[in-house]
């Protein structure tokens, strides 16, 4: 796959998640501090993993590959 399109398909997917989650957030019930927290951990992780992936060769690319693939879970986990 292009790099430009991986990219840019990370944005238009991560946009819907982040539009999910703030919808979520705004209610503040005890829900929005559980998405809260869990979205804070899984943002040190997918630091970690970027890291990772760097360390081990990678490169942008597979960075942006492993992120859409976070990003698609929370999608269909909030969608559901």
């Amino acid at each position: 796959m292009l790099w430009w399109y991986s990219t840019f398909s990370l944005a238009l997917e991560a946009g819907e998640v982040i539009a999910t989650r703030l919808s979520r957030i705004s209610l503040g019930d005890s829900d929005a501090a559980a998405e809260s927290r869990l979205m804070v951990t899984e943002k040190i992780s997918a630091a970690l993993e970027a890291t990772a992936i760097l360390a081990r060769g990678g490169n942008a690319s597979h960075v942006v590959d492993n992120y859409r693939k976070h990003v698609a879970a929370n999608a269909l986990r909030l969608r559901g």
